[in-house]
């Protein structure tokens, strides 16, 4: 429903079809992009605390408990690869009818 009303879409319009069409990414994708940025960030802060916290040394793959950037590690869920796959296909659609 947020979807419809932030693009004026009729309610019957499907998310998927607004997700392709206005290429938002799912929000594994929209996640795993804030994390990078926030490590990127934090990495090079000058609080000294902020830095240790995000260079920390991530545990084994086998570990069961998962930190916050082995979530960075992980691949991208079927989902978000079926999206990505859609908007290039419209990317490259839309070059050939410009052409």
């Amino acid at each position: 429903m947020v979807h419809q009303r932030a693009a004026n879409a009729p309610w019957y319009i499907k998310n998927f079809v607004l997700h392709r069409d206005l290429e938002l990414p799912t929000i594994s994708k929209y996640m795993k992009d804030v994390s990078e940025r926030f490590f990127d960030v934090a990495s090079s802060h000058p609080n000294p605390l902020l830095v240790s916290a995000v260079s920390c040394e991530l545990p084994p793959p086998y570990h069961f408990c998962k930190r916050p950037r082995n979530v960075l590690l992980d691949p991208p869920d079927d989902l978000t690869l079926e999206a990505e796959k859609l908007i290039e296909f419209n990317k490259m659609a839309m070059t050939r009818r410009k052409d």
